[in-house]
C-alpha cells in the first residue's frame, strides 16, 4: 500500500467530506488494532479473532485502519456526534 491507497476522495466518501471525523475515526480503529496486535485491551480482543490478529501483524495500524474505511468495514454513528459532544 503506498500513500495514495486508499485514495483520500474514496476515504472522504465515507466520512460525509468531514478530514477531521476521518482522522479520528483512523485513529480510534488505530489504536484498536494496535491493541489486538500487542494483547494489552479486552475491547480490542472481543472485537477480533485470534486469527485475525495474526494475519495482520506484519501490517501498520493506520494502513490497515484505513483500507476498512475505505472497505466501509468501519463507520461511526452520526447520532453519537449531535451537539458537537465526541
Amino acid at each position: 500500500m503506498s500513500l495514495t491507497e486508499p485514495a483520500i476522495d474514496e476515504l472522504l466518501e465515507r466520512t460525509n467530506n468531514d478530514k477531521y471525523l476521518l482522522c479520528a475515526i483512523a485513529s480510534e480503529r488505530s489504536r484498536d488494532i494496535n491493541d489486538m496486535m500487542r494483547g494489552q485491551r479486552d475491547r480490542a480482543v472481543a472485537l477480533e479473532s485470534a486469527t485475525e490478529i495474526a494475519k495482520l501483524a506484519g501490517r501498520k495500524p493506520l494502513s490497515l485502519a484505513m483500507e476498512e474505511i475505505c472497505r466501509g468495514e468501519v463507520g461511526y454513528d452520526p447520532t453519537q456526534f449531535v451537539g458537537g459532544d465526541i
